[in-house]
């Protein structure tokens, strides 16, 4: 006696749902790979002509894949662009800038978000909207400002607070608060009530609740909000264009400029100053690359 077998053929509309959901998302894979290779093109290509020299552009042209290859063009930036200063002197206005912003925009969160007052949503409106003014439109108010807040010899040159770090970050400080205090307000506003209601129970002061009990719990948005504050105020051009004069204290986004000849411009030279203005935020977001997703997606599960 043999034991006999059938097959059952699932029609073609009636495909399992991995082949369904892939066959949904593929406008989606397509749309994302297209825009990942137009934002990597340019960062590629700059790559490649940091690494020619230029005798081998002129003679096969930016776009051709003959001639050598070499690291020239950075030694060549590193040393006439004087790199190693103003990497030193954008470290001297990122880290306090990005330390100010997240501490003073946490405790602005902290206090829309754990309590109740008359003009809660009204500040936080405020704090929210100078995010849409144009820098450009209070360059010139700030200026003047800047101009006639007298500060002691041995700390500014001019005797005021223009050409000196603080200046610039009183102004990056100052527009990115509004963002990162609307990014924590909305995370803190998901952390239990009854936390800081225990806490209060217990004798905690209105800055234990904050220092010790809410900030804690708001370690991966901090860590998503300072990778990306390091890197708007890192490559921000604007502030210190405009509030600082002295040469040896601009930040490593200005150092390009000293690349350019007054007649004559070595694009491969270029290149290679912007390869090496580029790094340092490459290095902090892949070291930072999980708390920075975590940060963002963290909530995105819930109901």
């Amino acid at each position: 006696m043999s034991a006999t077998t059938t097959s059952v053929r699932i029609p073609p509309h009636e495909a399992t749902p991995d082949r369904r959901h892939k066959k949904r998302h593929w406008p989606t894979i397509v749309f994302v790979t297209v825009m990942a290779i137009m934002w990597l093109l340019p960062l590629v290509w700059a790559l490649y002509t940091s690494l020619r020299p230029k005798a081998d552009t002129d003679k096969y042209g930016y776009f051709s894949i003959g001639g050598h290859f070499n690291f020239q063009n950075f030694i060549d930036a590193w040393t006439q662009g004087g790199f190693p200063i103003y990497f030193w002197n954008s470290v001297m206005i990122t880290v306090p800038a990005v330390i100010l912003t997240l501490f003073f925009a946490s405790m602005m969160a902290f206090a829309v978000s754990r309590y109740s007052w008359k003009f809660n949503i009204t500040l936080l409106i405020m704090f929210t909207a100078g995010n849409l003014l144009p820098p450009q439109v209070l360059a010139a108010p700030l200026f003047e400002l800047f101009k006639h807040t007298a500060l002691p010899y041995w700390l500014s040159d001019s005797g005021t607070l223009l050409n000196t770090y603080v200046s610039v970050i009183a102004a990056n400080t100052a527009f990115q608060i509004g963002f990162c205090t609307f990014v924590l307000s909305n995370f803190m506003k998901a952390i239990p009530h009854e936390l800081t209601e225990a806490a209060r129970v217990d004798g905690a002061s209105v800055w234990r609740q904050y220092w010790n009990v809410i900030l804690p719990l708001t370690k991966p948005a901090l860590a998503a909000l300072g990778t990306l504050e390091v890197i708007f105020i890192y490559n921000d051009y604007f502030w210190p264009l405009i509030f600082i004069q002295s040469g040896d204290r601009l930040p490593v986004t200005t150092a390009i400029n000293n690349l350019q000849g007054q007649f004559l411009s070595n694009y491969n030279l270029l290149a290679a100053g912007a390869i090496i203005t580029v790094v340092p935020t490459l290095i902090i977001y892949l070291v930072l690359q999980r708390q920075f997703v975590a940060g963002l997606t963290l909530g995105a599960n819930k109901g």
